[in-house]
């Protein structure tokens, strides 16, 4: 893999810094941040966090504000944050498998796990695959189910054209080092409720109402509580999510590229899927609108000589790679659900099969094609 940031971005940062005592601490470049980001995905607000984590805990955090207790939806396949902030907030999770060819959500089983106390859906999109149908998204506004997505992995990925995180309730992003764009840490959280981003901005400092930008909402809870200093006067027992101006630089510095670099990104993608013998390894992708910072490896069948000796040369090679994908694999293997759901790692194959028998190896927009055909012809001989 290779950083995102690059002579450019930190020239800017130079640059910015260079000015007559700038200010560090969230202000303008946040602000221009989300408002740039916005325009680029097609949201009407976005709130800069300081992780992809914090951006999934704070979207929690407002649902159960919102909804209260209740159960909440989720993949086995995902990273830890996904879960682990849904554990955090007092909710539920219940899992379903996925499915093979996006490694998102099963999404037949998702509508299945509906209950009265299902208080969203939390859909990861898996490495810049699309994981979404029309038939799901509608069904769930049909029952008045919140969508949750997590496009920490899939910046500019797109469903029928248009582009992943502007079809649910919210959307989180991450801008972690590898991820399509990097401002070293942070995260967004999207959305086009108004009311939710005025508890969004609100829950990523403090909870304190000084933060919601609507003028009538703070001027009615100054009001609301005379016996207050209206510079502090806190909603929620929330948290300090908020990032910086440095990072904001970076972010912005590098919005203007990210389009052309996914185009490389879905390009090498192709290379690759193509390149890769499909009796051995599944190259059966839902690859449409596809933006994947990673390269896909899933054996085909269950092999466990095959998967020992792709790890042996992939070693051998050099070639850095993580087996399990997203996350590392099965997330109910891990410890922390092991604890509280001790056997149901054993009710799903699929999201098995990926956890003994998958990996993701590092693409990028430098990435010559011609490395990676070397790379399939590798892995076909073995």
């Amino acid at each position: 893999m290779a950083n995102n940031i690059v002579r450019a971005d930190l020239d800017a940062l130079i640059e910015f810094l260079g000015t007559d005592d700038p200010i560090l601490t969230q202000s303008r470049q946040v602000a221009a941040f989300e408002s740039e980001w916005s325009e680029w995905l097609g949201v009407g607000k976005s709130v800069f966090v300081n992780s992809g984590s914090s951006a999934n805990l704070l979207t929690m955090a407002a649902l159960r504000e919102l909804h209260g207790p209740g159960e909440v939806i989720v993949p086995t396949l995902t990273w830890v944050s996904d879960i682990a902030s849904v554990l955090q907030c007092g909710f539920e999770p219940v899992f379903v498998d996925i499915d093979p060819r996006t490694l998102g959500m099963d999404l037949d089983q998702a509508l299945e796990r509906i209950t009265t106390r299902t208080r969203a859906v939390f859909l990861t999109h898996i490495l810049g695959y699309d994981a979404l149908s029309d038939d799901f998204v509608a069904q769930l506004a049909r029952r008045g189910i919140p969508l949750v997505e997590d496009v920490c992995e899939s910046h500019g990925a797109t469903h029928e054209g248009r582009k992943l995180g502007t079809f649910g309730l919210v959307s989180n992003f991450s801008y972690y080092y590898a991820h399509h764009l990097s401002t070293i840490e942070g995260g967004m959280v999207c959305t086009n409720d108004d009311g939710l981003y005025q508890m969004l901005r609100m829950l990523r400092a403090h909870g304190m109402v000084r933060e919601a930008s609507d003028t009538a909402y703070r001027g009615a809870q100054v009001a609301a509580h005379p016996d207050l200093n209206p510079d502090f006067i806190f909603m929620y027992p929330a948290y300090n999510m908020r990032s910086t101006e440095i990072n904001a630089v970076l972010g912005r510095n590098q919005l203007p590229r990210l389009d052309q670099n996914n185009l490389i990104r879905s390009r090498n993608l192709g290379v690759f899927l193509s390149a890769l013998d499909p009796s051995r390894f599944f190259t059966d992708f839902k690859t449409e609108g596809s933006s994947n910072y990673a390269l896909t490896l899933v054996l085909r069948h269950p092999d466990e000589r095959l998967r020992d000796a792709v790890e042996e040369a992939l070693r051998r090679e050099r070639v850095e790679f993580r087996r399990g994908t997203s996350g590392g694999g099965n997330q109910l293997r891990q410890p922390y659900l092991r604890k509280l759901f001790p056997d149901a790692y054993s009710r799903f194959p699929k999201v098995d099969h990926v956890h003994f028998f998958g990996w993701y190896i590092g693409n990028y927009p430098d990435l010559p094609a011609a490395r990676i055909e070397t790379l399939c012809a590798m892995l076909n001989s073995l």
